[in-house]
């Protein structure tokens, strides 16, 4: 018998052997299910618009969805209508009410192809999980909806007595709205995010709070993540990189509106200190426009460097508190001879492209001036005390980790850090090397301990360095590069000293053996695994392809931020992993005006269909139900006592 204190406590939800048994026979049902849908998207980069696009459409299912209940019905334009429906139900509501449709037959028709496909969608679940899913207000309709008996003739005009009571006391638009939210809620059952949720972007924020409203989300950190979570640590020097990237991408509204970062003072340094400097090097990109801060780009380019010559002198002084980071070389300020206006790199001097440094002291060029010291501070309270940037934080780490092993599959955004032979590169962490999943692990507690360990202790103050370190250092797993070249992209003309080469990892990943190894190494099954990974964009215009490694690496990066695209030629991808098949849908460029459903095509079929049984959850179960059967055995026994009403 297990521990009786246990079963006492089980006891308490199910008093009886009825309660536990009618238990045991729900799980056993719910592990005979198909398992639910999960979704892989990698790089959102602050896409908000193209990255709600393809959760309200599930990248294009629903549209298949339609196809296939439909398609032998009606006209394509209505398939299209129908599926622009369910993405945006407000928006076609008020495009229908205004056409010379028959508005009343357009619903009565709309619901009966709602729930069609509300039906189509809900088949795998349970009756009691597409309950829990439905608006309370409609889950009585909706649920006999779901039901009816075309077979029975009453039950059919039941069934167009509630169509036409929707109708006509006036809920229709209400109940297709409910409608189409739960065929959204249904296709997608997890959301996996693997990195890089943050910049390049206009609204980061946006993308959180679509996140914060899914029912089953986690998030693998990456780089960009990293950079947002150290800046919410109170780090300057990720404080810096967040500001300067977002400026660079004119992307003012997250910042401001978003998560209320006042800029005023940034803006009134930059004007004064480069009053007279173009600062033609740092003019930023406009790939959006902002709504509500428009900043003029003449101000954004002093604005922008500003910050990067104080992000330049902050990085330097981690540097030189951190020796163990071996990244002595990249303290370039003090390899610069301000006379003649060059820099020293390995060896050899280079001119720079730009040589006005108002703020630096030669003799001190990683000393902060006065006012740039004032402005951190201010800029550092800013962080601080935002509200929404902690609460979205908070949830990234609650959510988050390094990686994650999920139903056979391993997720992570960055890499598994390799040296040139093949094996596993490491850090020293408390004396001790560590490789492999213990860096993963170690790092993902140092991680924790940048945000959570309490202010002032030397502990927390080093995770909150390595947090930059994360960001650009060369044994980063969510960096994969030897170095950061951000410097030589401003001031040197030289495009081979920009180059950033890749860790060793890049190489090895795309030979079965070497995935084979880091799936073992995590601790899966050979038999069925796969290794799921962000961060490089494949560039399928170049002929590259997502599928690695004989079907065992899934690199899902495809350009889902606008700054890539021109470089992969499409606009990211995502996974979809069901109980069938794994298939990738292919992005086009998202365009609010026009019909983008993405190209969806199988990539591996199982050899068998994939049961809730299957799964992780159907371990959980599995535990559950041998948890009960000793309750009902208990019970039975006498050992503890029904609690019989």
């Amino acid at each position: 018998m297990r521990d009786l204190a246990y079963l006492k406590l089980l006891a308490r939800e199910y008093p009886t052997i009825k309660a536990a048994s009618s238990e045991i026979i729900n799980l056993m049902a719910i592990s005979g299910l198909p398992k639910g849908t999960e979704y892989f998207f990698s790089d959102l980069h602050g896409e908000h618009e193209a990255f709600i696009h393809l959760l309200k459409s599930s990248s294009g299912i629903i549209r298949e969805k339609i196809k296939e209940t439909f398609g032998h019905i009606i006209p394509e334009e209505e398939q299209v209508e129908l599926a622009n429906l369910v993405y945006y139900p407000d928006r076609m509501l008020n495009k229908i009410i205004t056409s010379d449709k028959d508005i009343d037959d357009w619903k009565r028709i709309t619901i009966y192809r709602l729930v069609q496909i509300c039906k189509e969608v809900s088949s795998k679940y349970t009756r009691s999980k597409v309950r829990k899913k439905m608006p309370p207000e409609f889950s009585y309709i909706i649920d006999e909806l779901l039901h009816v008996d075309y077979n029975d003739d009453n039950k059919k005009v039941y069934y167009s007595e509630i169509i036409r009571s929707i109708i006509d006391i006036d809920m229709a638009d209400k109940f297709i709205i409910a409608l189409c939210e739960l065929i959204q809620n249904l296709t997608i059952d997890n959301l996996h995010i693997i990195g890089d949720i943050f910049d390049r972007g206009p609204r980061a924020d946006l993308i959180m709070n679509a996140l914060m409203q899914f029912h089953d989300v986690d998030i693998q950190w990456g780089n960009h993540d990293i950079s947002w979570m150290g800046a919410a640590t109170g780090n300057l020097a990720c404080i810096c990189n967040v500001l300067r990237i977002a400026i660079s991408y004119n992307s003012f509204d997250v910042l401001e509106d978003g998560y209320g970062i006042n800029l005023r003072p940034l803006s009134m340094f930059a004007a004064h200190v480069y009053r007279d400097d173009p600062c033609e090097r740092f003019v930023p990109k406009i790939l959006d426009q902002n709504i509500y801060d428009a900043v003029d780009p003449g101000l954004a380019a002093k604005m922008h460097k500003a910050i990067a010559v104080i992000q330049f002198k902050v990085e330097g002084q981690i540097i030189k508190r951190h020796p163990g980071y071996l990244m002595d070389d990249r303290i370039l300020l003090e390899a610069v001879d301000y006379k003649k206006g060059t820099v020293s790199i390995q060896g050899k001097e280079y001119p720079l492209l730009d040589t006005k440094f108002p703020t630096i002291d030669p003799r001190h060029p990683l000393k902060l001036t006065a006012e740039e010291e004032e402005l951190l501070n201010t800029l550092a309270l800013s962080f601080k005390h935002s509200d929404l940037l902690h609460k979205h934080i908070k949830f990234i780490y609650s959510h988050g980790g390094m990686y994650k092993c999920y139903n056979g599959n391993l997720l992570y955004h960055g890499c598994i850090p390799m040296k040139q032979d093949g094996t596993f590169d490491d850090m020293i962490f408390n004396g001790e090397p560590c490789s492999g999943k213990d860096l993963m692990d170690h790092i993902d507690q140092r991680i924790q301990n940048a945000y959570f360990l309490p202010e002032g202790t030397k502990e927390k103050e080093d995770a909150k360095d390595f947090m930059w370190y994360l960001w650009c250092g060369a044994k980063s797993p969510v960096f994969g590069k030897d170095k950061m070249t951000t410097f030589e992209h401003y001031f040197i003309e030289d495009k081979s000293l920009q180059k950033e080469n890749l860790n060793p990892y890049y190489k090895f990943c795309e030979q079965e053996e070497y995935c084979n190894k880091i799936i073992e190494e995590f601790h899966l099954s050979m038999n069925g695994a796969h290794i799921i990974n962000g961060h490089v964009p494949v560039k399928i215009k170049d002929g590259e392809k997502p599928v690695k490694a004989n079907g065992k690496l899934f690199i899902i990066d495809g350009g889902l931020s606008k700054a890539y695209q021109s470089k992969t030629g499409i606009a990211g991808y995502t996974l979809i992993y069901n109980s069938r098949h794994l298939a990738l849908a292919e992005h086009k460029p998202f365009n609010p005006e026009t019909e983008s459903t993405p190209r969806v095509y199988i990539v591996e079929k199982m050899k068998n269909r994939v049961m809730v049984g299957d799964t992780d959850l159907g371990k959980e179960l599995a535990c559950r139900i041998s948890d009960l059967k000793e309750l009902v055995a208990a019970y039975r026994d006498g050992i503890i006592k029904e609690k019989i009403v």
